[in-house]
């Protein structure tokens, strides 16, 4: 039976890109070594991480005057990279979800941190949008997709002081203008590679300006200078994203994704809209396009576990919701084929159809 990958992250990869991952765990570049084993100093490695950073710079249109680095850590370390790296006095937050908050806790132990808004009390169902940002702030700190909650913001910000996104889980999936944040960073789980790596873009002239000491392996400038070599860097999964990359640029890149996302979402988001059985629990302006979040309407959520069978058994993998919400999760990441969507679309008309 055909499984069908809606898991969180980590997540779907395309399958050429875990062919040719699979391929170099046997024999990488035809050295008879395999890629769990070379040293990150390989003369035939450094090659991978050029060309990962070059594919990167490409297909977001990356300028000059903006490095990309990968780290280990993954996001969460961010959450303090961050503010070590950037806050001096004041910082500005936008609290959307687990991940944001998360952010926002660790920045108050460097200096002011304000949350310019929150939808919160909303179990955050929504991006909030009427809201001021302190012009005096060191950044503005915002994560651009909500996985568990199911809410994305999907334009870029005009902001007067440099914006800093957590795009782990949307990066790649649609264009952006990189001139409009003073840095990026995810980890790579969701749209890029297995677990492991954490992607950053940052904006070089804005660093160096705290005037605190920061630790060396915290120094964002410290990898940019050593090329992500300053330690030993995640050799596999950096591996992995640059397949991924090649896979994306082959495939149209992101103004591609975008239009296949579109898709995606919008023939999953029709059915819930349209069923009698379930409802989307984010508002549909703030959807996201990543992690299509439903419940069964009050009526039916006794038969929720029976769902979950039901769909199991057709070969639905990960689409249950985040334990800190409940309900149903699907997430559509760039590498899930729009028949997996139609798949589960199927189902749930089933299921619906033998007990509404």
């Amino acid at each position: 039976m055909k499984k069908h990958n809606f898991n969180a992250g980590p997540s779907i990869l395309p399958q050429e890109v875990i062919k040719q991952t699979a391929a170099a765990v046997l024999d990488f570049d035809g050295d008879g070594l395999s890629i769990l084993e070379i040293s990150h100093r390989a003369k035939n490695f450094q090659p991978v991480v050029d060309e990962a950073v070059a594919l990167f710079k490409e297909l977001l249109n990356i300028p000059d005057n903006y490095s990309v680095i990968f780290l280990g850590g993954g996001a969460s370390l961010q959450f303090c990279m961050v503010p070590f790296n950037f806050l001096e006095t004041k910082a500005a937050y936008l609290n959307t979800g687990v991940w944001a908050k998360k952010a926002l806790k660790e920045a108050k132990a460097f200096g002011e941190v304000v949350e310019v808004a929150s939808s919160a009390d909303a179990n955050y169902t929504f991006i909030p949008k009427d809201y001021t940002i302190p012009a005096d702030a060191d950044y503005f700190h915002i994560t651009t997709n909500n996985t568990i909650y199911g809410t994305e913001l999907l334009e870029d910000i005009d902001s007067p002081v440099p914006v800093i996104a957590d795009m782990s889980s949307d990066i790649f999936s649609r264009p952006i203008d990189v001139t409009k944040y003073g840095m990026i960073y995810g980890g790579a789980q969701k749209n890029l590679a297995p677990a492991g790596v954490t992607f950053v873009i940052v904006r070089n002239d804005l660093l160096g300006k705290v005037s605190r000491y920061i630790p060396t392996m915290l120094n964002y400038q410290t990898h940019i200078d050593n090329g992500s070599m300053f330690n030993t860097p995640p050799v596999l999964p950096i591996y992995t994203a640059l397949q991924t990359l090649k896979w994306l640029k082959a495939n149209g890149g992101v103004a591609e994704m975008e239009k296949r996302n579109i898709a995606k979402a919008e023939l999953l988001y029709n059915a819930i809209d349209n069923s009698k059985m379930f409802v989307g629990t984010a508002n549909k302006e703030d959807r996201s396009r990543m992690n299509i979040c439903f419940v069964m309407k009050d009526e039916y959520k006794h038969l929720e576990a029976d769902f979950m069978k039901f769909a199991t058994e057709k070969g639905m993998v990960g689409i249950k919701g985040h334990r800190s919400v409940g309900g149903f999760r699907a997430s559509t990441y760039n590498a899930l084929p729009i028949e997996s969507v139609q798949a589960l679309v199927d189902c749930m008309a089933e299921f619906e159809k033998q007990n509404a």
